[in-house]
């Protein structure tokens, strides 16, 4: 809901890679993921920064349902979801103490982040509908 529908299926920023060092720290692989389908139960039109300023809300979506529906409007659209789990990209070759290399886990975030857009974009490729699959 937080991004626009102009926006959906666009990794954003990872963050400053804390499931890195975590999978650094314990010698784990980590797991890419992807999810196909949920950003379009709640399509985002615009942000209205006043009604989320008004309301203290991070941000304030306007949909097509919402808010001219009322309460009826924020139920979410039926969609065909798929969850995708890529190939486990290993940490155990790295020696422990690695989470504290910032550069080590900046590329290991960036790898993971190209992954699972790589994975977003196979899978919109082979989808046919939005509702059906």
């Amino acid at each position: 809901m937080g991004k626009l529908y102009s926006e959906r299926y666009q990794l954003a920023r990872f963050g400053r890679g804390g499931f890195v060092k975590m999978a650094l720290n314990t010698q784990a692989p980590i797991i890419p993921v992807s999810i196909v389908g949920a950003e379009e139960t709640y399509i985002s039109l615009y942000k209205s920064e006043t009604l989320a300023r008004l309301t203290g809300f991070p941000y304030f979506p306007i949909s097509f349902r919402f808010p001219w529906l009322g309460l009826l409007g924020v139920i979410p659209n039926p969609t065909k979801w798929y969850i995708d789990f890529g190939e486990p990209i290993p940490t155990d070759h790295y020696p422990l103490g690695s989470a504290d290399n910032m550069v080590l886990v900046s590329q290991l975030t960036n790898q993971t982040r190209n992954i699972v857009q790589e994975m977003i974009n196979g899978r919109l490729a082979r989808r046919k509908s939005v509702f059906f699959g």
